[in-house]
């Protein structure tokens, strides 16, 4: 065990070394849990974050505004000053509320190395934000690293037990549409309760493909 996680220890600081220039990486819905933590420890590795929220505002506000909407804070992003926020429509233009949305897509995915979708919810608004990122990276880079981030099955079928199989096939829809339309793609399936390991196998994987 103590070898692992030396071996993997190796390989991230590796990769760091590699991607010493930075790379510009870009989370959608990045305003959770996940994004937090992957969000930070990319920017202490050296590279630029943009999150892309429905509202900019509320989500760097000194404190949590309303639970319909993701937060990271005003002193989070104080002391991570490589993170910044982005309003986007989200796929959806009835569900805009940021005030700046318009251009999102030039302003980020146009100079994006990767593109981590960490869009949650299973609802139709989570297959409109992929098929919305997946569109709009093809124009403006298509070659930009997709990965896309979804609960494994089992884990699915414990935090949310009502229309189990419904989720299951929309999760695996979003998936499609990455594998099928992008040239550089991962789908990664992971463990919420392990948070900060989970989010290093997303930075093994950035850094993997981009180094």
């Amino acid at each position: 065990i103590m070898m692992n996680c030396f071996t993997r220890i190796t390989a991230l600081l590796l990769a760091s070394l590699n991607a010493a220039n930075g790379f510009h990486i870009v989370l959608a819905g990045g305003t959770g849990k996940v994004g937090r933590e992957l969000s930070s420890k990319l920017v202490e590795d050296g590279h630029d974050v943009t999150i892309l929220c429905r509202n900019a505002f509320l989500a760097a506000a000194p404190s949590k505004v309303s639970s319909d909407f993701g937060w990271l804070g005003q002193s989070f992003l104080e002391k991570y000053p490589g993170i910044k926020l982005r309003d986007w429509d989200g796929g959806d233009l009835l569900d805009i509320v940021g005030q700046d949305w318009v251009g999102w897509q030039d302003d980020t995915l146009s100079k994006a190395d990767c593109v981590v979708n960490l869009c949650g919810g299973f609802t139709q608004q989570r297959e409109m934000a992929t098929e919305r990122i997946v569109r709009e990276s093809l124009r403006c880079n298509p070659t930009a690293l997709q990965i896309t981030v979804a609960p494994k099955d089992e884990e699915l079928r414990m935090i949310s037990n009502v229309a189990v199989g419904a989720k299951m096939k929309r999760l695996k829809l979003c998936e499609d549409m990455v594998s099928q339309n992008c040239v550089n793609y991962e789908t990664m399936r992971l463990q919420a309760n392990r948070l900060e390991e989970e989010c290093d196998n997303i930075k093994e994987v950035i850094y993997a493909r981009l180094s």
